[in-house]
């Protein structure tokens, strides 16, 4: 169960005891409690509830050592055509754990993922708690882990995918945290339901081999 679930839930228990305690039984209520701390007992579990309401769903940090850095940004043209990376820009120099952010156009239904590509040629399908890239108003974003020396050149690739190959991507970084061991895919390995829409190339600004 997520924490906003249960602060949700936590949220709802506060309401009821505060409603409970002032329902009249037999013409009289329980009492345990004064009108005082009724209210706002009341008026925190109704927060507690907006606030897991809005945090469902939003990718959250692994830990709290899980420090995200955010690249140089594109100046966004509107209305948005395309999927396409904003953040970091071809060329940037970028750190270990970066925040890959793109836009997506008015009615983009399709899934989208980011794919490193490093020196080695292979394919490292990039995810946070949400695994495909988080979409709001717009927007997408998901946190991008680098593991290369300082200099590397990475290739970013943005793939918009059907159903079957975001669940190929999931399974694939699922299998690979539970054998603790990341190989990459070969190219052959990328499902035909993932479409390449954009890629541009970055360098490791410091030595991120073993951080991960």
């Amino acid at each position: 169960m997520s924490p906003e679930i249960v602060i949700m839930i936590l949220g709802a228990a506060l309401i009821l005891i505060a409603i409970g305690d002032s329902i009249k039984i037999n013409d009289s209520s329980l009492g345990l409690m004064s009108i005082k701390l009724k209210i706002p007992l009341g008026i925190l579990g109704f927060i507690l509830i907006i606030y897991g309401a809005y945090t469902v769903g939003t990718p959250t940090m692994p830990g709290h050592i899980e420090q995200v850095a955010e690249g140089k940004k594109l100046q966004v043209e509107f209305p948005v055509e395309k999927v396409q990376v904003i953040s970091p820009i071809e060329g940037d120099s970028v750190k270990c754990r970066i925040l890959t952010i793109g836009v997506y156009p008015d009615g983009h239904e399709k899934d989208i993922w980011v794919l490193l590509k490093p020196s080695d040629n292979k394919y490292y399908p990039q995810s946070d708690h949400t695994n495909t890239s988080f979409k709001r108003n717009g927007e997408w974003q998901v946190i991008t882990r680098f593991g290369g020396d300082k200099g590397e050149s990475y290739d970013i690739i943005v793939y918009e995918t059907d159903s079957l190959a975001s669940q190929f991507f999931s399974e694939t970084i699922d299998d690979w945290k539970t054998a603790s061991s990341y190989p990459g895919l070969e190219i052959e390995e990328i499902p035909k339901g993932a479409i390449e829409v954009d890629r541009i190339v970055v360098t490791l600004k410091e030595n991120c081999r073993g951080v991960f």
